[in-house]
């Protein structure tokens, strides 16, 4: 019997955290401002770990290196995505990432570049996002960026919950105060920041590094908004939505399943699934073992489990590694 792998999360302390994921999803947060929480990871700079079944204790990139037949031998060296929770009490950095390419000539072979997608949770009254930019060619994003011309070059977006937004690598972006988000994302710890409000870390007495020479090389111009063609599908009282997926999401493919009553599923070409209850609770029902679910949860669901059931009234962001 094949059981869906159980993962412990891994909390990150930001200087823009809080303490919502405690109150929101029920979490033992450790001491500080916590801005994230790494859900499904196998990123070194936090991995998180197996609570049940004969993979038990292992953290998932020592799964992915020694237990790869879970995977459906999935090629390549680290495990490709990344799943987390951010809960931004004050606003992030202004930042962009990296593609593959200059990560891996910049950032050390194993580290890959991030493009990354969030679902809105929750966002305050008047949220906004950065997202994009209005310079026309590389040289006038210098000039600005350079001058700190923040007010004229940076987009801002209205946000509300239930929002989805795909951020490809090369795209300049925040999140802002009061908003909590799922991240899906490439595997990758590798943030140029551009703007960072002039704040001081109260832990250093001094302001963050900034990297504008990486922010500059990797920025795409002039921005363009990606054209998602969200999809959705209704099973019964339940739905399906799927936001991105390859060809036009080379890296992963993203779902919300609301699930109210019982929805099926059964394994197509993605090797393994990654999911998240973000809401709700009820079961899962995988190789004829039932397992009770809830808000707060995150599992694998690896290549031997060929098909699945549903029950309750849940909400439940899922993902699928891409074709790259």
């Amino acid at each position: 019997m094949t059981e869906p792998l159980f993962l412990k999360p891994v909390f990150q302390e930001k200087i823009w955290g809080g303490r919502k994921l405690a109150e929101a999803f029920d979490y033992d947060l450790p001491d500080g401002d916590i801005g994230e929480c790494w859900a499904i990871s196998a990123h070194p700079h936090g991995p998180s770990t197996i609570e049940n079944g004969p993979l038990k204790g292992l953290t998932l990139d020592q799964a992915w290196a020694q237990h790869r037949d879970y995977f459906g031998d999935a090629k390549g060296e680290v495990f490709p995505l990344l799943t987390k929770i951010l809960d931004a009490e004050a606003s992030l950095s202004v930042q962009v990432h990296p593609d593959d390419a200059y990560a891996a000539a910049h950032e050390g072979p194993t580290e890959l570049g991030k493009t990354e997608c969030w679902y809105i949770l929750d966002a305050e009254p008047g949220a906004y996002l950065i997202y994009g930019h209005h310079a026309k060619n590389k040289a006038e994003l210098t000039e600005m960026i350079e001058a700190g011309k923040w007010d004229d070059l940076l987009r801002k977006v209205p946000v509300k919950t239930g929002d989805f937004f795909y951020v490809p690598s090369g795209t300049i972006h925040a999140l802002n105060k009061g908003i909590m988000a799922l991240e899906t994302q490439q595997s990758s710890d590798t943030t140029y920041r551009l703007y960072d409000y002039d704040r001081v870390d109260a832990k250093t007495g001094e302001k963050r590094e900034l990297h504008l020479k990486q922010s500059i090389d990797t920025t795409i111009v002039p921005h363009q908004d990606p054209v998602l063609n969200i999809q959705t599908e209704h099973v019964g009282d339940s739905t399906i939505t799927t936001y991105v997926q390859p060809p036009m999401s080379p890296f992963f493919s993203v779902y919300q399943w609301l699930v109210k009553g019982d929805l099926h599923f059964d394994r197509t070409t993605a090797p393994y699934t990654l999911v998240s209850v973000v809401d709700g609770e009820g079961e899962l029902v995988a190789d004829g073992q039932t397992y009770p679910i809830h808000k707060n949860m995150h599992f694998v669901l690896p290549f031997g489990i060929k098909s699945w059931d549903l029950k309750g009234n849940m909400q439940i962001i899922a993902s699928e590694p891409g074709n790259k």
